[in-house]
C-alpha cells in the first residue's frame, strides 16, 4: 500500500507492517508543497531499524515525487524548481535507504511532445549526474491528460532509451493510467495483450514497481482517478491477470486505492490476495 508518514517517517513502516504489507510506498514529505523539512537523523535511523526488523524487503520500498514539480515544463523557473525538487527527493531516499523514486513525467503545457521530452530527458540526466547511484528513478506512465507525455508505451520506451546511465533508471507502470489512456485490460486477453505491448515497447526487465489501481473513468477517458480493486471499469478479470503476471515476475505491487465507506486499505489488500 501507499502508507502515511503522519507523526514521523518511521511510522510508515509500522503502518505497512500492521496491514501485513510485503511492499509499501511513501511520500518523504508533504506532497502538496514545495518546501520540505529536513529529515531528522533519529527518524532516519528509526526508519532503517524498523524496516530491517520487518519482513519487508528493502527493494519493495519506494517513494513518490510530490505533486507540484513539472519536469516537462517549457518555462525556465518552474523547470529549475522541479529539477531541484527531484534532486532533493533522490537525496532523501538515499538517506532512508529507499531504492526507488517514482516520478510523474509532467506536462509540456502546449509546447509539444518533442520539447516536453527534451526537457524531461535533461532533468532526469542532470538529476542522475548530481546524486549518488543508490537510488533508481522510475518513470511513471501518464493517463493521457492534455499536454502530458508518456501515456503511450512506445513514447515511454523512447524517453527511457535516451536516459543514461541506464542503470539509474527504471519504469513504474500504473494500471489505472494505462486504462485511462486507452489500453484495454477488462478481460484476461485484454490484460495480457496490454502487458505484451508494454514488454515490446519498454521491457519487463525495466519494470521495477507496478501501481495496481482500478479506474473510476471509462477506457480512454484520460482522467487519472483511482478506484477500489475490482469496483472500477477495469474490473476483477483483467486485474487478476495483471496480478498473476506481475507476481510471476517478482515485481512489487503498490496499491494507491481510495478509502471510503465501501472499502479501506485492508479491504483492497484482501481483494488483491483473493484475485492472486
Amino acid at each position: 500500500m501507499h502508507v502515511s508518514i503522519s507523526g514521523s517517517i518511521d511510522r510508515a513502516v509500522d503502518n505497512a507492517v500492521a496491514m501485513g504489507c510485503t511492499a509499501f510506498q511513501i511520500f518523504t514529505r508533504n506532497p502538496r508543497g514545495w518546501v520540505a523539512k529536513p529529515l531528522a537523523a533519529n527518524d532516519i535511523a528509526s526508519f532503517k531499524e524498523k524496516l530491517a526488523a520487518s519482513r519487508i524487503d528493502r527493494f519493495a520500498t519506494v517513494a513518490h515525487m510530490p505533486y507540484l514539480p513539472n519536469l516537462s515544463s517549457p518555462e525556465d523557473d518552474p523547470f529549475a524548481r522541479s529539477l531541484g525538487s527531484l534532486i532533493d527527493e533522490i537525496k532523501r531516499c538515499s538517506k532512508l535507504g529507499v531504492p526507488y523514486i517514482v516520478a510523474h513525467l509532467g506536462s509540456h503545457k502546449g509546447a509539444g511532445d518533442k520539447k516536453g521530452i527534451e526537457k524531461l530527458v535533461k532533468a532526469f540526466t542532470k538529476a542522475a549526474e548530481d546524486t549518488e547511484d543508490d537510488v533508481t528513478i522510475l518513470l511513471e506512465n501518464t493517463a493521457g491528460q492534455k499536454n502530458s507525455v508518456g501515456s503511450d508505451f512506445e513514447q515511454l520506451g523512447f524517453i527511457f532509451e535516451q536516459l543514461k546511465p541506464a542503470r539509474r533508471f527504471g519504469v513504474c507502470l500504473d494500471t489505472c493510467h494505462a486504462f485511462a489512456s486507452g489500453y484495454d485490460m477488462r478481460t484476461e486477453k485484454g490484460a495480457s495483450d496490454t502487458l505484451d505491448k508494454f514488454h515490446k515497447a519498454v521491457g519487463f526487465e525495466n519494470l521495477k514497481i507496478l501501481h495496481l489501481n482500478d479506474s473510476k473513468g471509462e477506457i480512454g477517458c484520460n482522467i487519472d482517478r483511482h478506484e477500489h480493486i475490482g469496483l472500477g471499469h477495469i474490473g476483477e478479470k483483467g486485474l487478476a491477470r495483471v496480478i498473476r503476471t506481475i507476481n510471476s515476475k517478482k515485481i512489487p505491487m503498490i496499491l494507491e486505492t481510495p478509502i471510503d465507506e465501501r472499502r479501506d486499505d485492508a479491504g483492497n489488500l484482501k481483494k488483491v490476495k483473493e484475485l492472486a
